[in-house]
C-alpha cells in the first residue's frame, strides 16, 4: 500500500503544538490594510487554534489520520 502524500498547501498553512493541537493563521491580514484599525490588525496577527469541528479534515490533509 503507499503512503499518503501530505497536502502541500496544508502543511504551509498549518503547524502543531507540542501538544497535538493544530495551529492557524487568522484571514483578512494580507491586503487592504488601511481602512482596518489598528486593534483589527494587532488582533489578527496573533496565531490561534483549529476549530474541533475542522480538526479531523485538516489532519487528514496533513497525512496524520
Amino acid at each position: 500500500m503507499p503512503k499518503i502524500k501530505t497536502n502541500s498547501g496544508a502543511k504551509k498553512r498549518f503547524a502543531l503544538t507540542g501538544t497535538g493541537k493544530i495551529k492557524r493563521k487568522h484571514a483578512y491580514k494580507s491586503h487592504i490594510l488601511t481602512k482596518k484599525t489598528k486593534k483589527q490588525k494587532r488582533n489578527l496577527t496573533h496565531m490561534t487554534t483549529l476549530k474541533t469541528v475542522d480538526v479531523n479534515n485538516v489532519k487528514a490533509l496533513l497525512g496524520m489520520k
